[in-house]
């Protein structure tokens, strides 16, 4: 599939809600667990004050929005650590749908002159975790026992994208 990547739009929110509401229906790969009216998203994770960026990818053969991904701010990280989620619609695994995502969100990151993109997945999320340490995020944090609305308790893997480049190791110079 051919994919095209953009900033989000507001029009888009209708398509997302439904993609997403897919997502959290279907169980077991999101923390998120109520559904989100179009305008709920788009204040949450597509438009609103809190978001950083948002891009979605598009079909190039059928114009469908395959997937979003969105940078938001958390009030528990620090201000230059931006905050990752990624939805591909349902499907569409390994298809390239987040790669083409984070090749946009990561310039556009750095614009933002964030140091740091933090990405919280479930411990249960075996697509998600390959997913973002496939990116290059590395393993940070865990919270354990985060409880779901039923009462099952799924840990946190809390992964980082450091925007930094590490710094060019000194030319060793033979002592003289």
């Amino acid at each position: 599939m051919e994919l095209d990547v953009r900033p989000v739009r507001p029009q888009d929110a209708p398509e997302l809600a439904d993609l997403l509401n897919q997502i959290i229906a279907h169980g077991g790969t999101t923390a998120l667990e109520e559904r989100f009216t179009p305008q709920a998203l788009a204040e949450a994770y597509l438009t609103g004050t809190n978001v950083i960026c948002c891009f979605v990818a598009i079909n190039r053969a059928s114009g469908r929005l395959e997937g979003f991904q969105t940078v938001g701010r958390d009030p528990s990280l620090p201000k230059d650590v931006g905050d990752i989620g990624t939805f591909a619609r349902m499907g569409n695994v390994q298809r390239g749908v987040g790669s083409a995502l984070f090749a946009a969100t990561r310039v556009e990151a750095r614009r933002q002159a964030l140091v740091a993109i933090n990405a919280t997945i479930r411990a249960d999320n075996a697509g998600g975790l390959a997913f973002y340490s496939r990116m290059g995020f590395a393993d940070h944090t865990v919270r354990p026992g985060v409880p779901l609305k039923d009462g099952v308790l799924v840990d946190r893997i809390g992964k980082r994208y450091s925007l930094i480049p590490p710094p060019e190791r000194a030319a060793e110079c033979p002592d003289g």
